[in-house]
């Protein structure tokens, strides 16, 4: 009896839909409740497909932000290659110029010279002392004078066969005749040990000297020869109980920072040679 009545009402939806099928095709008679439906449904459509959105921006949203790391990296490495070129390149402008200076110095000499390189220092921070390219092979000889393209450095005190060593003029054990370049007063610049530092000895306290003044190599003795800067005068104290003058003076060259320097070769009279006359 219960399967009858159950069978009966399926029966009935059935032919309820069929009806209203019919009615829809013929008279569109559900369109305002179908309307309504769609209306009522947008919302729970909405919120089914969140996941599926939220799915698709975190995926843009992570592939973005890889792009974004990978580009700064990019960027990153990119900029630190250019800095260092820069680095490089001022480096080299710099040297540039220290041997345009040194080209300048040598065309204003009548010597021969050779180019050196500094390779070292003294590991002695008391003793002033450089280590060159150039030893024996190359002509270098022990009292050889030294220039950079400012004025005198020091001398060769020791000769390899590929190397060599230079005390500055710098240093304390360092003395050289010089002379006022403006009135020819003779005085000796001798090493404090500090780069920056000579003393000028042995000038009277009635000597014409003054800040200011450019002193020279004067010549005597035959190791420097005559003319070269070595330092100028900075200050100068007048001391009524002393009989010589408290003059320091600053070196000419650049002793801390020349690269590229000349070795003169000076002939046995103290003298740069003359350069050979043009036939």
């Amino acid at each position: 009896m219960k399967e009858s009545h159950l069978g009966l009402r399926i029966l009935l939806a059935v032919l309820a839909v069929v009806a209203l099928i019919t009615a829809d095709l013929r008279f569109n008679s559900l369109e305002k409740t179908r309307a309504v439906l769609d209306t009522a449904a947008t919302p729970l459509v909405w919120i089914a497909d969140i996941p599926a959105r939220l799915g698709a921006w975190q995926n843009k949203h992570i592939h973005s932000r890889a792009r974004l790391l990978e580009e700064r990296e990019r960027l990153q490495r990119e900029n630190l290659l250019l800095k260092g070129r820069s680095m490089q390149m001022s480096s080299l402008q710099a040297e540039n110029v220290r041997l345009r200076g040194l080209l300048n110095s040598t065309a204003m000499l009548r010597s021969d010279v050779l180019v050196a390189e500094l390779i070292g220092v003294s590991p002695d921070p008391v003793r002033h002392q450089l280590v060159l390219n150039k030893g024996a092979r190359d002509g270098v000889y022990v009292g050889q004078p030294l220039i950079d393209a400012d004025g005198l450095m020091g001398q060769v005190v020791d000769v390899g066969e590929v190397t060599s060593r230079v005390l500055l003029l710098t240093d304390s054990t360092h003395a050289i005749p010089v002379q006022v370049n403006r009135n020819g007063v003779r005085a000796i610049a001798e090493g404090t040990g500090a780069l920056d530092t000579l003393d000028v000895l042995h000038v009277s306290t009635t000597t014409d000297i003054k800040p200011g003044d450019l002193l020279v190599s004067s010549g005597l003795g035959g190791r420097f020869p005559v003319g070269y800067p070595v330092a100028e005068v900075m200050a100068v104290e007048h001391d009524p109980g002393q009989s010589f003058a408290t003059i320091r003076a600053r070196p000419s060259a650049a002793i801390n920072r020349s690269r590229h320097v000349l070795l003169v070769f000076v002939d046995a009279a103290g003298d740069s040679p003359p350069l050979p006359r043009e036939s």
